[in-house]
């Protein structure tokens, strides 16, 4: 029954009927314990590999009580943007601890490390002249940063070094940023970081690197993917993070040269008109990072756990993209399929997300594995042959 002249037809319904439909209606699951290689959902207790936790540190007792410390003399809330009353001790304190690992001039604190990215575009390209060069497969946060942006976007193929080298080289006036993630949040593979440095330099650009799935995981003292390269701020003068990962916290930052660190502080509208992160995730951040050199064994333990399951997993015949990073892929292809696939491997005690559009493009639905060094060696046998077994299951069903 169509609806009657003048009545508006309800869009937000017909968009939630499409996206049930295409298998891209999103469920949340509710999550009853702590993060951890186990956790419990719906009442029953699963391997969890879903997790950005790479460290297992979320839920660690010694930055639990370094948070409760905090919280008894911070209080919880932040009170006010860090521009007016809201940044403590407590953030100066993350901000100089982050500055001395990542070895640059100085760093701030944000949010979140969607703020984070937020920032880097509209400070350093915020004008109509301005154009922002990105990998198509780049974090959300940085592309929705170029949308919102007056400059101009530029999305080069993945990882094609060759065809950004063109696009920047086309422009001949303005500000220029270059932005990649290091590594694909998805897909789970390094950006050829040296080049695209290389190129920036070349043609005048500013060249920044989203770090948030390396830092903590790669490079001397877990210090990210730009130590691991020795790449230092004069080749990338950006470098953005974030806490919530392999840190086990919340929030983010980017750290580089001073100049660069102080127009952020200047003139970045998510830093300026945000409530500082609370005092006490900051305490519990800081701990988080001293831990990164004092518990190395956390990175070898996770780096054994990549290579187990690359191993078990080609034996099973089990097909992984090229990635030597916690998270990896195993492409299903339709979404409705991989959410099939999830749900069969939640009964069967397995936790893994499935990853649809917009999130990757379509027909490369995905079960995004990730591993935490929170995870057992007997955890990753379980996985490899449930996941086995879930694949034959439906592929009988073809």
């Amino acid at each position: 029954m169509s609806p009657a002249q003048g009545e508006p037809v309800d869009d937000v319904s017909n968009q939630l009927i499409g996206l049930k439909a295409d298998g891209l209606f999103r469920k949340r699951l509710i999550v009853e314990s702590a993060q951890s290689g186990r956790i419990v959902v719906n009442n029953k207790e699963v391997l969890n590999f879903c997790s950005n936790d790479y460290l297992g540190l979320a839920n660690n007792p010694y930055i639990i009580k370094a948070f409760q410390g905090a919280a008894e003399k911070y209080g919880v809330g932040s009170g006010a943007s860090p521009l007016v009353c809201g940044r403590s001790t407590a953030h100066s304190e993350l901000e100089e601890e982050v500055a001395r690992i990542t070895g640059r001039d100085k760093a701030i604190i944000f949010s979140s490390g969607y703020l984070a990215n937020l920032a880097i575009v509209s400070t350093f390209a915020p004008d109509r002249g301005d154009v922002v060069f990105q990998d198509k497969l780049n974090h959300a946060s940085m592309i929705d940063g170029a949308v919102l942006s007056r400059a101009r976007l530029v999305r080069y193929p993945h990882v094609n070094t060759e065809a950004l080298g063109k696009a920047v080289s086309q422009k001949p006036s303005g500000r220029k940023l270059v932005l990649t993630d290091s590594i694909f949040s998805m897909d789970g593979d390094m950006a050829p970081i040296e080049e695209l440095a290389n190129i920036s330099e070349k043609a005048g650009a500013r060249f920044g690197v989203d770090d948030a799935h390396g830092f903590g995981v790669f490079g001397s003292g877990g210090a990210g993917v730009l130590d691991e390269l020795h790449i230092g701020q004069n080749k990338a003068p950006l470098m953005m993070a974030t806490f919530g990962k392999a840190i086990g916290c919340a929030g983010a930052f980017v750290s580089g040269q001073e100049t660069l660190i102080e127009l952020l502080i200047q003139k970045a509208r998510p830093y300026i008109y945000s409530t500082a992160l609370a005092p006490a995730l900051a305490v519990a951040a800081t701990q988080g990072l001293r831990m990164l050199s004092a518990e190395s064994w956390r990175r070898d333990h996770l780096k054994m756990l990549i290579s187990r399951f690359q191993k078990c997993a080609g034996q099973a015949g089990l097909s992984l993209t090229d990635s030597n990073s916690p998270i990896q892929p195993l492409l299903i292809g339709s979404a409705s399929e991989t959410v099939a696939m999830s749900e069969r491997l939640l009964n069967a005690g397995i936790l893994v997300t499935a990853i649809r559009p917009p999130t990757v493009p379509g027909n490369t639905s995905r079960l995004r594995i990730t591993f935490s060094a929170n995870h057992k060696e007997e955890d990753i046998d379980i996985l490899v042959d449930r996941l086995s077994k879930c694949l034959a299951e439906a592929n009988k069903k073809l």
